[in-house]
């Protein structure tokens, strides 16, 4: 199956062709990608409204660019896929409404996409990724533990309760003076810097389950800066990168065994790692290591497919159309939209699902 597919939930507009077939992996024929980083550095974050500005300006010449690289007609698709959520609504309308017309126009199949869903089976377009895997998704806007039982079948083992551990890394980058992207600036200044220096917390360390903070360790950081002010910015950049992998190892070693209690899978099973922060260095060393001792096979995507790209949708789309599932163009974009719609609500005010 040959699927176009474009994403824009955020601050990066792309369009992408891939091939392929589920359980087989996929081939990505072509990507066209537009990052807005330069657009969003002044205000050290994403700004919404700038955003969705972007992806009005640049999708129809991505989707025209990427088509034209893959040198395939519409005729030659098999569907059209778009991102319809969760993330940055002004953004995922634009990124629904092309898809909507470009199938509209040709007569192809929708397939709208939830995002998460899309870092979730990114792995699969290599084919090195079979059902069930356990699933640490970790980016700017969520922070979630997740057995992946099949396409659409989720089951939440822990979440954040406040901030997502991205969002923490753009923080920490803004109060260290650092820039934008914050998860790449706060990695460069850790490798300079000595993660003891001035100790810093570990937040639900002592709470039993799988649950993620990251809010209290941003104040741990604003308040370490205002105390020791002479202290070298790498180090609080160490500490607080220390931290994070501490607390995302521990939680993802309780999560391995709760995926066993539910699976029943005792032998060796897949650890997949998905999202921007997936592209941390100190993170995948800690969560390869933990993966070899638990008994777990430690999978991440290409570094490229880690952060939003139009790939991973594309794949999630043949991943749905090979099970027939397609949306009507009715369909409405989502701000929010859990991949287990049967977990309960986070015990914490303003995360994301």
């Amino acid at each position: 199956m040959t699927v176009l597919g474009i994403e824009s939930s955020c601050d990066e507009t792309a369009a992408a062709v891939v091939r392929g077939r589920p359980g087989a992996g996929g081939e990505i024929l072509a990507e066209a990608l537009l990052s807005q980083t330069a657009e969003h550095a002044p205000y050290g974050g994403v700004v919404p409204e700038i955003a969705a500005r972007q992806h009005v300006r640049h999708i129809d010449h991505l989707v025209m660019e990427a088509m034209e690289r893959a040198g395939v007609g519409y005729e030659a698709l098999d569907a059209v896929a778009a991102t319809a959520g969760p993330g940055l609504i002004g953004g995922v309308i634009v990124g629904l409404m092309t898809g909507k017309g470009i199938a509209a126009a040709t007569g192809k199949p929708l397939v709208a996409v939830n995002h998460l869903e899309g870092h979730a089976l990114s792995p699969r377009i290599a084919g090195n990724a079979p059902f069930p895997y356990l699933l640490l998704l970790v980016s700017g806007g969520h922070c979630q533990l997740l057995a992946v039982e099949g396409v659409g079948r989720y089951r939440r083992l822990g979440t954040t309760i406040d901030d997502a551990a991205g969002e923490a890394f753009d923080k920490t980058a803004k109060l260290l003076g650092l820039g934008y992207p914050g998860g790449p600036a706060v990695e460069r200044a850790a490798r300079e810097g000595d993660p003891a220096a001035i100790p810093l917390p570990r937040p639900l360390l002592d709470r039993p389950g799988c649950d993620l903070s990251f809010s209290g360790l941003k104040t741990a950081v604003r308040r370490a800066r205002e105390t020791h002010p002479d202290a070298p910015v790498a180090d609080i950049a160490a500490g607080f990168q220390a931290a994070v992998v501490d607390v995302l190892v521990e939680k993802s070693r309780r999560a391995m065994a709760a995926f066993r209690a539910l699976t029943g899978q005792a032998g060796r099973a897949g650890f997949v790692v998905a999202g921007g922060v997936a592209a941390n260095g100190a993170l995948r060393e800690g969560l390869t290591a933990l993966a070899a001792r638990e008994g777990f096979d430690f999978v991440a995507p290409p570094l490229r497919l880690c952060t939003d790209n139009a790939a991973m949708i594309a794949w999630a789309g043949i991943e749905r159309l090979a099970l027939g599932l397609t949306d009507p163009l009715t369909v409405t974009p989502r701000a929010r939209w859990p991949l287990d719609t049967d977990a309960p609500p986070a015990p914490g005010a303003g995360v994301k699902a």
